[in-house]
């Protein structure tokens, strides 16, 4: 029987994350990076926090400069964690995103190695080869299975969004599976409310593009506080009821914001939101001195920094407006 991980054995990881945390952009830094006058400035701050140039005129090397700075932090922390479940959380995107582009390029008859991302569980090269040779059994064994169905989905329908989809019920069901297997029960409300976000997006879009009832069933998904059946019931009803059911959750802004979206606002503000409250739950590590909940936290707050940090100098590289840049940043951990 393996033995039982104790919130004490991450007493070394909870206190060099704390030091890490202290390299995370703060909402003044961002505000200077919005505000800088010009890029040696913004190159400046962004050297004084750890990042190498990131140039927005070129978006390819931006991108692979901000993937590599991802792939060190995990490597980093992976040599601590007691338990590597908790960075598999974070890595699971990155295989499901690779399976989803592999199969897609090779119904298509192209090549995909410039969109894969080496950040998952799996290399994105030996990933190719296991989908490309057809021995999967080196891979986790729900990848395995996710990819075996998705192509099937893919050479029976020829329609890759319903590949995706499937795709993604398997990586939110591996994301839920693996955190109850941890045991944490911040780990698996994490899980919960990333569930809850994507549903109350389903919801959302599939309104708003006119889709059928039997699609948004097709796409919700299991496992969040609020029910998928709950959600399908407001989504048949054209978005009416929309707010009252999220009314009581931290989804709640969002869910105004998503009502309005359907009657006359952009999605914008109403993803920016269903992030934010997200990173509202995440924020809760902050009060916990030691644990895995520190180490969630921190790879989360990651996250939202490397997609700020492409909104900011995106948006600064095509002359947006600091104050329309500055609405679609996600709320910063620190």
């Amino acid at each position: 029987m393996a033995k039982k991980i104790k919130d004490t054995d991450y007493l070394s990881i909870s206190a060099r994350i704390r030091a890490m945390e202290t390299t995370l952009l703060t909402s003044a830094q961002m505000e200077q990076l919005l505000e800088a006058r010009g890029d040696e400035e913004v190159f400046k701050i962004l050297q004084e926090c750890g990042y190498p140039e990131l140039d927005a005129t070129r978006p390819e090397a931006m991108d692979a400069a901000l993937s590599a700075a991802r792939e060190t932090m995990l490597a980093d922390l992976s040599t601590g964690a007691p338990d590597h479940r908790y960075i598999d959380i974070f890595q699971l995107k990155y295989d499901y995103h690779n399976v989803k582009t592999l199969l897609k390029a090779a119904a298509v008859g192209v090549e995909a190695d410039h969109m894969l991302m080496d950040m998952g569980r799996i290399g994105a090269a030996e990933l190719k080869e296991a989908l490309e040779s057809g021995q999967t059994e080196s891979l986790p064994p729900m990848l395995a299975a996710a990819a075996e169905e998705a192509k099937e989905v893919l050479d029976t329908t020829r329609d890759p969004q319903l590949s995706d989809i499937t795709l993604d019920r398997w990586y939110y069901r591996e994301m839920g599976e693996t955190a109850a297997a941890t045991g944490s029960a911040f780990l698996q409300g994490y899980v919960r409310a990333q569930i809850d976000a994507a549903n109350l997006r389903a919801v959302v879009r599939t309104v708003r593009m006119g889709k059928s009832a039997e699609f948004l069933k097709s796409v919700l998904l299991q496992g969040g506080e609020i029910s998928a059946d709950a959600a399908a019931k407001v989504g048949v009803a054209g978005g009416s009821g929309l707010a009252e059911l999220y009314g009581p959750t931290a989804l709640s802004a969002a869910a105004e914001a998503g009502a309005e979206a359907l009657r006359f606002g952009t999605l914008t503000r109403f993803e920016k939101l269903c992030d934010d409250a997200v990173g509202d739950y995440l924020a809760q590590a902050e009060l916990v001195p030691f644990g895995e909940a520190p180490l969630v936290g921190y790879l989360a707050a990651r996250e939202t920094e490397y997609t700020n940090l492409r909104i900011l100098l995106m948006g600064r590289g095509m002359g947006i407006a600091p104050d329309v840049i500055r609405s679609r940043l996600r709320e910063t951990y620190v």
